[in-house]
């Protein structure tokens, strides 16, 4: 019965891995002359359109309001992601071998505590493209912003913009619980 906690919590930890081949978000944008909508992803390790050219035409449009290009240049966070992602994974397999309820929760609270400031950052950096805007902007709406929602669909002029959690997302919340179920199995069995 010890080899379950210990065999549930290697898997939360190595499923992770699963963060580098698929998106953690997905920002939609859609408007009557864009009928399928243009489609944006945020990866670990970047920003990508899945190869249909969208971020390109979101671009162009942003440009019109004066929101910056969005360049994956700009984001430094996209080369330390990878890194805390292979430093949980590590982390995880050790706590995992070592059988310890106390590392497990560590792992956790620190796996919640970085998903918390990666929202927190997310948010931060769709105020910053959604409201500092170029003065010399070809349109002008006074007093509108531009921010996709952290969560959900808005309108924005004739568009609606929606931001929602994508594949990776969803293996964060099973690789959390399992290790939290890790934990809830050691507890059982002291």
């Amino acid at each position: 019965m010890r080899k379950k906690p210990t065999i549930i919590m290697l898997t939360a930890a190595l499923l992770l891995l699963l963060l580098f081949t698929v998106p953690l978000w997905k920002i939609t944008l859609s408007a009557p002359q864009y009928p399928d909508g243009l489609k944006m992803y945020l990866n670990i390790d970047g920003i990508s359109d899945g190869g249909t050219g969208d971020l390109k035409n979101i671009n162009i449009m942003n440009h019109y309001v004066g929101m910056k290009e969005i360049d994956q240049e700009d984001f430094k966070e996209f080369e330390i992601i990878p890194l805390i992602v292979i430093g949980l994974v590590l982390s995880g397999i050790i706590f995992a071998l070592l059988k310890k309820r106390s590392l497990i929760l560590l792992w956790i609270v620190i796996f919640a505590l970085l998903g918390i400031i990666g929202l927190y950052v997310f948010y931060q950096w769709e105020y910053e493209y959604g409201h500092n805007l170029d003065p010399k902007a070809a349109i002008k709406v006074p007093g509108a912003a531009y921010q996709p929602p952290l969560l959900g669909k808005k309108e924005i002029l004739n568009f609606i913009a929606g931001s929602y959690p994508h594949i990776g997302a969803y293996l964060i919340l099973i690789s959390m619980s399992l290790a939290a179920y890790s934990w809830y199995l050691l507890k059982e069995n002291k």
